[in-house]
């Protein structure tokens, strides 16, 4: 008798801890989706996906980014450690970084090397430059190492940096067809991995013709097929249907990146991990993080009022609601937790707004890049220009003071020529964007963004509207709502059904999941709070 109220008190104390967390979260980060993607496809969404989120779940609608630039590697990285890129390091994809006198990527790592079948560089990846902890991180923590952390992604960084410094597993596409992990997670890749790899799941999808998923009359929101401001995939016609066997002519499994295909595989990819890696299978928590990235492939190709984006997110609909449908049957309702972003949002094409009549237009960038490097010479008889990217001015010190220049007086010198700009609205040197007040909302947006290790030492807001890109598709990385606004959705584990309107940040979803977690908050984040869905 005395063994079996032993067991039934144990069984009880097991069964109250495992109502302090969910068996498993799944942070799904959906790439360039806006906010406005919910609402203009909404009509032709299943009630299964985006519509069984909202309609179940918690949705914020008016959330932002609160820095710029807003990227894909400073995205996911501020999602996941709650702070931003002045905090966590990681201020672009690709940036120079002038401490280093170099361009760098985000998660590169020469220390490490490639597992599995991918080149020697893809794999060359580990989330070492990334500077603050993660959510993710204090989970590993939290649980003692004991719940598993895995992160995948058709991108590196999609993968490496949500997954954080502490990962069991960081898994993303190779253009073999494979994904693939880096030496830093371990030394061969899982035994499941490997198998999956050699189904060749990405052969199913190659073997196949992009089509519209649904009757050419729904796809009403958006423009013709094959207008002006749509670029072409792979250089071939620019619209439907699309043979994936012709794109797939150089025998580079990459081209399924940019088609609504390499989502599908993400998702087969992930059901797989939770499978074999029996995540949400006991009662201590697993983390699970998933980014699709083809929105964002056929976004910046295509432009967001291509049939093409349209077709893409209405396939997601459908792909995210059988993820939700295997949840359910694999790790029970209401024991998963899922929560749903994007890591940036995206511009209109400028040649469209122009042709409606809107005062914007492209930015060259190589050419201000030549006409910063010709005022130079004409003022001081020299290139004092070091690099120019990522809306950065950086400064060759040694040239400046080799000729006995003041900086601050060149800092002014240039402000002043680079407001002569059409497309420049403000330019803040370094001093200024360190001494911010606050009260500038876009300065305070740069602040967030900026290292002053890494950054130059000038940066430049362009005007609204205004895109360092090219005629047809789209871009990102302002600090104005078109490129901020994107979805917050939570759903799942102790979530009530609701929606709030009131402004929200995008580093409050991390420390909120730390609280509704109970582990340790990020080491960076400022721990403002999504009340909503802790009540």
């Amino acid at each position: 008798m005395k063994k079996f109220l032993l067991l039934f008190i144990a069984l009880f104390i097991s069964n109250i801890q495992a109502q302090d967390r969910p068996k498993l979260v799944v942070g799904i980060v959906v790439d360039q989706m806006k906010m406005e993607y919910l609402y203009r496809f909404s009509d032709d969404f299943s009630e299964n996906g985006f519509k069984r989120l909202m309609r179940e779940g918690f949705t914020f609608h008016n959330a932002h980014y609160n820095y710029m630039p807003t990227y894909t590697g400073p995205g996911h990285a501020s999602i996941y450690t709650g702070t931003t890129p002045s905090v966590h390091g990681i201020v672009g994809n690709n940036w120079f970084n002038k401490g280093l006198g170099k361009e760098m990527y985000c998660t590169d790592d020469n220390s490490v090397t490639t597992l599995g079948n991918g080149t020697d560089y893809e794999g060359k990846m580990s989330p070492k430059n990334l500077l603050s902890t993660t959510i993710t991180d204090e989970l590993k923590l939290a649980t003692n190492f004991k719940g598993k952390v895995i992160g995948m992604s058709l991108k590196d960084r999609g993968a490496i940096l949500p997954a954080g410094h502490f990962a069991d597993w960081a898994f993303w596409y190779s253009k073999t067809g494979a994904f693939i992990s880096s030496t830093y997670y371990g030394n061969q890749l899982p035994d499941w991995v490997t198998q999956f790899n050699n189904e060749k799941h990405y052969e199913n999808y190659l073997n196949t013709t992009w089509e519209l998923f649904k009757p050419k009359e729904v796809y009403n929101e958006s423009l013709n097929d094959n207008n002006p401001y749509e670029g072409k995939l792979y250089q071939k016609i620019p619209f439907f249907p699309y043979n994936m066997k012709d794109m797939y002519a150089n025998n580079d499994a990459g081209v399924l990146r940019s088609t609504p295909f390499g989502n599908n595989l993400l998702a087969d990819f992930a059901k797989r991990a939770i499978e074999k890696e029996s995540l949400g299978k006991d009662n201590i928590t697993d983390f699970l993080t998933v980014s699709f990235s083809s929105t964002d492939y056929i976004g910046h190709l295509l432009g967001p009022r291509s049939i093409e984006l349209q077709d893409t997110y209405l396939r997601l609909d459908q792909t995210l609601a059988d993820f939700l449908i295997y949840l359910d049957k694999t790790v029970g309702k209401n024991n998963y937790l899922v929560f749903l972003t994007a890591d940036h949002a995206g511009a209109e094409n400028v040649t469209y707004l122009k042709d409606n009549k809107y005062n914007v237009d492209q930015v060259n960038t190589r050419k201000f890049t030549h006409d910063l490097e010709a005022y130079s010479k004409e003022k001081y008889g020299e290139n004092l220009i070091l690099n120019y990217s990522n809306s950065n001015v950086f400064f060759n010190k040694e040239n400046i003071e080799t000729s006995n220049l003041d900086i601050e007086e060149v800092k002014a010198s240039f402000k002043a020529f680079i407001y002569k700009q059409e497309f420049v609205r403000r330019v803040y040197t370094d001093d200024e964007i360190l001494n911010n007040s606050g009260n500038d909302i876009y300065l305070n947006a740069i602040a967030k963004g900026y290292d002053p290790k890494q950054n130059g030492e000038l940066v430049i807001l362009e005007k609204p509207g205004y895109l360092e890109y090219g005629a047809t598709g789209t871009t990102h990385g302002s600090p104005y709502a078109y490129d901020t606004h994107v979805p917050m959705l939570f759903f799942g584990w102790k979530v009530k059904h609701g929606a709030s309107y009131n402004k929200k940040e995008i580093t409050q979803i991390a420390p909120s999941l730390a609280l509704k977690l109970k582990t340790t908050l990020p080491n960076g984040t400022e721990a403002i709070i999504l009340e909503e869905i802790l009540e």
